[in-house]
């Protein structure tokens, strides 16, 4: 049975928009200090790059196979299950002695940070629709927060100390936020849902052909992620190349994705009160004059930082405009259908992690940037031929 939003107080909402930053945040760590972990365990820059990849192949398998979990189960003791195992997934990147381990340390970390992406559409749940964006902007500020302060921690603590005391702090930061969560996170008014897992999993493929609104979220979700990983999974490459600085500087400049921090809730209440087509065509807009900006003027300083601003800019509008067309589906299968559009959100990370690394190693910024092009392209092509809807409204999964 279907219930009825409960809403959130606003201490709530920043409870639980912390939470998913917190969270996230233990996926993002290893970009900043590629180099310090090739160093470390005397691998190539390419063979890191692959143990990223892995690390976000391993977050897009958990939103397959585990975020729609939450259409059965009580998310509330869900979300802290999963928490559990990524505090012992986080232990083992710190103890690993050898590059396997930690390749499967990183891979399990990628596995059991998806708690993240079970809050989303918990908070969406439990939001009153005519709030639900700007509700929806707040907790993805959190998320975006996480993933520029675990760059700048990673990359700064990194360059002061051993990289792997990274990985210990996250497990205890992890572990504080688990106790608050028991203590403060909502009750899921929903319970046990009777459902089996296999006829779930099994409706994931009828979710997706069945909804064209979905269908272009998950597409520009792809792209333009895969465009944002194109430059960070090669930027502390590129500034010791270009620069020689080391992974500090990385981090330093993730800090100025603040922009889209601060953009986010405003960024929902324009998706409540106007167009998701038009936010979504303005993400594109900014990501692809970051990459113009990157290619002609990437080598000063000034036209790095301009670049790297719009860049998340445009990341943030994508993610706050795609995750309100996909929360505005049916409420009963939100977890399913987050979970298909996150996975197609992070199968294009990894394919812009793996291909500009790849680039980097043969064709150097040039081909970083001609990368990213590739993407941009399929991203405008998709924008016109799956038309996202012009305003919001409670969808049907068969409209």
């Amino acid at each position: 049975m279907d219930s009825q939003p409960v809403g959130l107080s606003r201490k709530t909402v920043l409870l639980l928009a912390i939470a998913t930053g917190i969270i996230v945040a233990n996926l993002n760590y290893i970009q900043p200090i590629e180099g310090l972990i090739a160093h470390h365990f005397a691998i190539s820059k390419a063979h890191v790059g692959v143990i990223a990849t892995l690390s976000q192949l391993g977050y897009a398998l958990g939103l397959l196979l585990i975020v729609p979990l939450g259409d059965i189960f009580d998310r509330y003791h869900l979300i802290q299950f999963m928490m559990g195992l990524s505090i012992l997934s986080l232990l083992a990147a710190f103890w690993s002695p050898n590059v396997l381990v930690f390749t499967v340390a990183a891979g399990l970390i990628g596995v059991t940070s998806v708690a993240a992406q079970i809050i989303i559409p918990y908070v969406a749940y439990l939001s009153p629709g005519i709030h639900q964006g700007r509700v929806l902007g707040t907790v993805l500020s959190g998320l975006l927060t996480g993933v520029l302060l675990s760059r700048s921690f990673s990359g700064i603590l990194g360059s002061l100390m051993s990289w792997q005391l990274v990985y210990l702090l996250a497990a205890i930061f992890s572990l504080v936020l688990l106790g608050i969560l028991h203590r403060y996170m909502p009750r899921d008014p929903r319970g046990h849902q009777h459902r089996s897992y296999g006829s779930v999993i099994g409706s994931l493929p009828h979710l997706f052909i069945s909804q064209r609104y979905l269908q272009s979220a998950a597409l520009n979700g792809l792209c333009l992620f895969g465009v944002s990983n194109v430059l960070w999974s090669t930027l502390a490459f590129y500034l010791a190349h270009q620069y020689h600085w080391g992974s500090s500087i990385a981090g330093v400049l993730g800090l100025l994705g603040v922009t889209g921090v601060l953009f986010a809730p405003i960024i929902g209440q324009l998706v409540d009160k106007y167009s998701p087509r038009l936010t979504i065509g303005l993400s594109w807009l900014f990501s692809a004059l970051a990459f113009v900006i990157f290619w002609l003027v990437g080598q000063v300083l000034v036209g790095l930082i301009v670049g790297i601003v719009l860049l998340d800019l445009g990341t943030q509008f994508s993610q706050v405009s795609n995750q309100a067309i996909v929360q505005s589906l049916d409420r009963e299968a939100s977890s399913r259908n987050n979970s298909i559009f996150m996975f197609s959100y992070f199968l294009g990370g990894s394919l812009g992690t793996f291909c500009s690394t790849w680039a980097w190693s043969h064709y150097g910024w040039h081909g970083v940037c001609l990368v990213a092009v590739g993407f941009l392209i399929i991203a405008l092509l998709g924008h016109w031929i799956m038309k996202e809807p012009k305003q919001l409204h409670r969808l049907d999964v068969d409209e």
